[in-house]
């Protein structure tokens, strides 16, 4: 099956042309065309297997609330048009485990669902993946980066772009900086894997080094971090007293466990002499913020972390508004693709003209690449994924006394292979 292909995305289009019927802040949505979606009736499941807890549950609440804002509009289009059917999302709590997850893609299969948006981390996805593509069942994550992930032609699609991407954009980040020698601690999974080595190999590129003896790798499972961290501030002492305190810089490569790690590290006064920089995995992290003593680390640290750059448009600010509103907290950019999956989901769904798996996945690609929506134009590469690279750095700060927030501190741009930083508010 071809995933991609001119003449495939230009038939979409026009049959897209034809299904125009009703218009929200920018997106089409083709809910009827006669004789076209005559086997979509009544109540549509789709499932939504978000890490609502656990080390991403920041990141699931705002999915979720993405999904429901989505779900609304995309209703009252079904309704206002007779279209006959209407989409109802059913979400369960992975609790971002890996055999969690499974279970739970299983549970909402055998409810029907056939079309699942979530799954956040690399480690979900690849355990859900072969019960995927062997029972036709269409998984299409928000945030899952790992590279390895990366194949055409499977039931697995990612609205973001792959490490192979944000790994360059961080070391880039980083160098223009002035870091020259950088300390690696990072999750033991593939996302964590394919994530520092993407970052090394072009920090390296760039004229900069590290030493695979001075890796910290964690058990992706584990609370508490006292050896980790103790390991740390003496491979941190070796390297300033070789490099000086400003060229040296611990990389994190993290979930929410953040927290609990930089809790740790404010014991050591030698981690807070250098920066830290993080990741997708951490950035805009409220349990970060949350917790004063981890947040005030990272403001001393200077907390950079990568995020990919949605294009600001009125999609984006209304579904910003939205999570701000109802979460009280500024969305991460994953909410803004996880929305985008079910307005993509619906039209490829309406051109189907059937709920069927299969029938879906042949036209996501082509409905992807003409749909601009919150997180930007949607297209997509040929093994699914996001084919975007720029990025967007995100760093704590402190907003009075007691309150800690996050704030846009710079933005990288891939044409030019460049970083302009921002000042805090």
């Amino acid at each position: 099956m071809e995933k991609q292909g001119i003449s495939t995305t230009l038939a979409v289009v026009a049959m897209v042309a034809m299904l125009v019927i009703g218009i929200i802040g920018g997106y089409f949505v083709a809910p009827r065309m006669e004789g076209a979606s005559g086997g979509l009736r009544g109540e549509i499941l789709i499932g939504a297997p978000l890490p609502l807890s656990g080390v991403l549950g920041t990141y699931g609440e705002n999915a979720r609330v993405a999904l429901e804002l989505a779900q609304s509009e995309i209703n009252s289009l079904l309704n206002a048009t007779n279209a006959g059917y209407s989409i109802k999302i059913l979400f369960e709590d992975t609790e971002t485990k890996a055999d969690v997850a499974l279970q739970k893609v299983q549970t909402l299969a055998a409810k029907g669902c056939k079309v699942m948006l979530g799954l956040y981390s690399s480690a979900e996805v690849r355990n859900c993946k072969t019960y995927a593509d062997t029972n036709k069942i269409l998984l299409i994550s928000p945030s899952s980066t790992a590279p390895d992930l990366a194949i055409p032609n499977d039931y697995i699609f990612r609205f973001c772009p792959s490490d192979d991407k944000q790994g360059p954009a961080m070391a880039m980040g980083m160098y223009s900086k002035g870091i020259r020698y950088i300390i690696c601690m990072w999750r033991g999974d593939t996302y964590g894997d394919g994530l520092v080595n993407a970052t090394k190999t072009r920090f390296q590129q760039l004229g900069g080094s590290y030493s695979n003896s001075q890796d910290i790798r964690y058990n992706q499972d584990a609370k508490e971090f006292s050896t980790e961290v103790a390991t740390l501030a003496n491979y941190v002492q070796t390297a300033v007293s070789t490099y000086g305190a400003d060229q040296v810089a611990v990389y994190a490569v993290t979930f929410e466990e953040i927290t609990a790690i930089m809790s740790t590290a404010s014991q050591y006064p030698i981690l807070s002499q250098v920066k830290w920089f993080g990741c997708d995995g951490s950035a805009l992290s409220q349990q970060l913020t949350d917790d004063p003593v981890a947040a005030a680390f990272a403001v001393q640290v200077n907390f950079d972390s990568t995020y990919f750059a949605p294009a600001e448009s009125d999609n984006l600010i209304k579904v910003r508004n939205y999570i701000q509103q109802r979460l009280g907290r500024t969305a991460d950019p994953y909410a803004y693709g996880i929305y985008d999956e079910l307005y993509v989901v619906v039209k490829a769904m309406s051109l189907a003209g059937k709920y069927d798996a299969e029938a879906i996945q042949k036209l996501i690609l082509p409905v992807a690449e003409v749909t601009f929506g919150a997180s930007g134009l949607c297209t997509l590469n040929a093994a699914g994924d996001r084919n975007i690279a720029d990025y967007e750095f995100w760093a704590p700060y402190q907003v009075n006394a007691t309150t800690y927030s996050w704030y846009k501190s710079g933005v990288y741009t891939a044409t030019s292979d460049s970083v302009t930083w921002l000042s805090p508010p």
